[in-house]
């Protein structure tokens, strides 16, 4: 057997040997990810919208945590901000909301699969456990990674992914990655988002459009304009495929501000000449999924500097991208 023959046949001995190891038990393997089906689902296949979020209810009791239905019915989202750490970064305390907030989210197809999609934040002693955990129970990471230049305690991001039949399994193998992390349970937040120190019509006329007060934290969000697909399913854009642009008070009208942008490669040279312009931080670039098309790519950036100046910035920035605002 020739050089590539024996290849062929070892990439399938170890493609067996790891579906085997994934069918035996129960959260680890009860959804399949062995069965992903490359092309499966229909060229352009939009998800499922769910009724309410009784129909994640499996889901919120295995992660222990409650989550939220996107406006649309599609996604499933449950935070999982990171309170109990205290990260600063160039003399900024950070707040969950600004960089500190993984997430999981949740979309179901007309076939039956259901999509998973992720960010984890885990300090530096957490980080090997956790990718322990997740190659234990078949999750796949994406990306691991910094959303912050300079900061202490040290802090990583890692994106997961998985696809199958039983959300609840697949949320099951997650909880076994969160439950190495001092990751703490939050409950529903039923509190008004606190005031702002921060000229919100300002930031708004900026940005051209309206941001949100999420917990103190002013953001903006943006969609692509060309659907996002994997092996022909659409992403909708609540799995976490946008541009986020989030705005911390720092007193006296000025902002930190990070997030990420969401770009084709065309477009990265020029969001960079424009943030650069404005004097922001390209802090990472990178990927964040594997085979999505059209292929992203996602630069995380920071500044901490009058708010509206850095608006103005970010909007020069977001006008080098084929996007629009996603609510």
């Amino acid at each position: 057997m020739g050089r590539h023959g024996s290849l062929a046949v070892l990439t399938l001995v170890v493609a067996f040997g790891a579906g085997c190891s994934l069918i035996q038990g129960d959260a680890r393997t009860a959804y399949d990810i062995g069965a992903v089906r490359d092309g499966g689902g229909g060229p352009g296949t939009d998800p499922s919208p769910t009724g309410d979020a009784s129909g994640w209810e499996g889901v919120a009791r295995a992660l222990g945590r409650p989550g939220k239905l996107s406006a649309d019915k599609k996604v499933y989202r449950v935070p999982f901000p990171r309170s109990d750490l205290k990260v600063t970064s160039y003399g900024v305390d950070v707040k969950p909301g600004l960089a500190l907030g993984g997430y999981t989210a949740f979309t179901r197809y007309p076939d039956g699969d259901v999509m998973m999609m992720g960010d984890l934040v885990v300090t530096e002693p957490e980080l090997q456990k956790v990718t322990d955990a997740l190659q234990a129970h078949g999750i796949q990471q994406t990306a691991i990674h910094k959303h912050l230049l300079s900061h202490r305690p040290e802090v990583w991001w890692t994106h997961i992914h998985a696809m199958g039949r039983d959300a609840t399994a697949i949320a099951r193998s997650v909880r076994a990655a969160l439950d190495v992390t001092a990751t703490p349970i939050a409950p529903a937040s039923t509190t008004p988002a606190p005031s702002l120190d921060l000229d919100t019509a300002a930031l708004d006329q900026a940005m051209g459009t309206k941001g949100t007060n999420d917990g103190g934290i002013y953001k903006f969000t943006f969609k692509r304009t060309e659907p996002v697909t994997e092996d022909g399913r659409v992403i909708p854009p609540g799995m976490g495929v946008t541009t986020a642009l989030n705005f911390q008070p720092t007193g006296g009208g000025k902002a930190a501000v990070n997030g990420d942008f969401a770009m084709t490669a065309g477009e990265i040279q020029r969001v960079i000449k424009a943030l650069r312009g404005g004097g922001i931080d390209v802090v990472e670039l990178h990927n964040h999924t594997l085979r999505e098309r059209p292929r992203l790519f996602y630069m995380h950036f920071w500044a901490d500097d009058d708010a509206v100046k850095l608006a103005r910035t970010l909007h020069e920035a977001v006008a080098e991208q084929a996007v629009t605002p996603a609510s």
